[in-house]
């Protein structure tokens, strides 16, 4: 699992090791797939990461940053203006982050399991 989360987290291509599998930078790319690797081909469309990794990563740093925001105002009671440039920032850097990471480390294992859609043949085939 070591090797599968570092090709995620550099955003590699499973097969060749490649950094190619994320379309680009900001503002959609960062989290978008391209549509194969540019060195050895892969068609990344034929996985499907679907959005699994969003629900989880949702429910998962909202309760993250509900916690860290109710104890800070809890222990520091700072002005409503604090919270704002704090949660916000971080909620967005969480999110986009944890997303390319979740959903890269979804399409490597998917790779390496050989999955495909159920009933369905290998668009590669």
């Amino acid at each position: 699992m070591g090797a599968a989360l570092r090709g995620a987290v550099r955003g590699e291509c499973p097969r060749c090791a490649a950094p190619t599998m994320f379309a680009g930078c900001f503002p959609g790319g960062w989290v978008r797939f391209a549509s194969k690797c540019g060195s050895c081909g892969l068609n990344y469309d034929r996985f499907n990461v679907g959005d699994g990794p969003a629900a989880f990563l949702t429910l998962i740093i909202g309760t993250i940053i509900t916690g860290l925001a109710i104890w800070f105002d809890l222990s520091a009671d700072p002005p409503f203006w604090v919270h704002v440039i704090l949660w916000v920032p971080l909620t967005v850097v969480m999110v986009l982050g944890g997303l390319r990471i979740a959903k890269g480390l979804l399409l490597i294992v998917e790779y390496h399991r050989d999955a495909r859609e159920a009933g369905g043949r290998d668009p590669e085939a």
